[in-house]
């Protein structure tokens, strides 16, 4: 039987999210390790005042996406396949071998660093649950402009997108797509609008970074966020993860292939239960688990468990 783990991108953090993590002794080596490449205490990264900064939060939800992955892998559960959405595809990348650890840090800072300077204010995310692709696709046509655009940011399930741009433009597309009858139109808590062309120069100033790596073999396969094409190429992996920001994320799509592909079960690292949910809504036939309501010990006996069954 074939797992995958799946890994969270800005949104799924919460107050005390370093903390809840299990205790192993990978969990506290993966803090440590982390401490110094930052040269700083870690486990102050999850409080609530700290995580109003973006570079915080998405370091902080890389730091616990390694950790419980490694504690996971630690404990004879390792991944046959891997996918994260948004940031969470450092994350991805890292435990599928395609990056080390500390260069996989450094540059998920650079990433929210660089997004968190392009534009401070004024700009956001935006929920349209309840419209097909292209219904969103043409409101978000119909209401930008020049001096203020919108853009389609993130597929999640066959009717929950995400829209990016100025604050006026997603007001503009929140209006119009309660018009056309969508079930849930909301602006969402996050200011960087992330997975468009506005992000086109950090995702080069990103491939820029990343061109000196040392190619590495990678041992579970990737999921890539804007093809949702699996790869094991180096390449394609560095290429994925550097440039993302300014593509829409196909997860539902990715979703898909992996249970094309044989995956029986996907874990969810922490924080966060909104992938494993997902999962669950488009393919019920896929068990699924979040690390966030289930014990580290549950997890992997469920996990055996199910590895046995299927070699019986």
């Amino acid at each position: 039987m074939s797992i995958a783990f799946l890994f969270p991108g800005q949104g799924s953090q919460r107050p005390g999210m370093l903390r809840a993590l299990p205790d192993h002794p990978q969990v506290q080596a993966t803090l440590e390790e982390a401490g110094e490449v930052l040269k700083r205490d870690v486990r102050q990264l999850d409080e609530e005042k700290t995580l109003e900064s973006t570079i915080t939060t998405q370091i902080a939800i890389f730091i616990a996406g390694i950790a419980s992955a490694r504690a996971l892998i630690a404990e004879g559960v390792g991944p046959d396949f891997v996918a994260g959405l948004s940031v969470g595809a450092y994350t991805a990348a890292v435990i599928g071998g395609a990056l080390g650890f500390s260069d996989g840090l450094r540059l998920v800072r650079k990433r929210a660093e660089l997004t968190a300077e392009r534009f401070p204010s004024g700009y956001g995310l935006a929920a349209i649950v309840g419209l097909q692709e292209q219904t969103v696709a043409k409101l978000v046509v119909s209401c930008t402009t020049p001096e203020h655009p919108a853009y389609l940011a993130l597929l999640n399930a066959p009717q929950q997108m995400v829209v990016a741009g100025s604050i006026e433009a997603l007001d503009r597309v929140l209006a119009e797509a309660r018009k056309a009858g969508c079930k849930k139109a909301e602006r969402l808590a996050v200011r960087i609008p992330s997975h468009c062309a506005l992000f086109e120069d950090v995702a080069q100033q990103m491939m820029e970074a990343m061109r000196s790596l040392e190619p590495r073999a990678p041992q579970a396969t990737y999921v890539m966020n804007r093809t949702a094409r699996p790869t094991k190429h180096f390449d394609r992996i560095r290429e994925d993860v550097a440039t993302n920001i300014a593509y829409p994320v196909r997860w539902h799509d990715s979703t898909e292939v992996l249970v094309e592909m044989g995956a029986q079960l996907f874990i969810e690292m922490h924080p966060g239960q909104v992938l494993t949910r997902l999962a669950s809504a488009g393919f019920p036939q896929v068990r699924t688990i979040a690390l966030e309501a289930s014990s580290l010990a549950q997890t992997v006996r469920i996990a055996k468990a199910a590895r046995r069954s299927a070699i019986d």
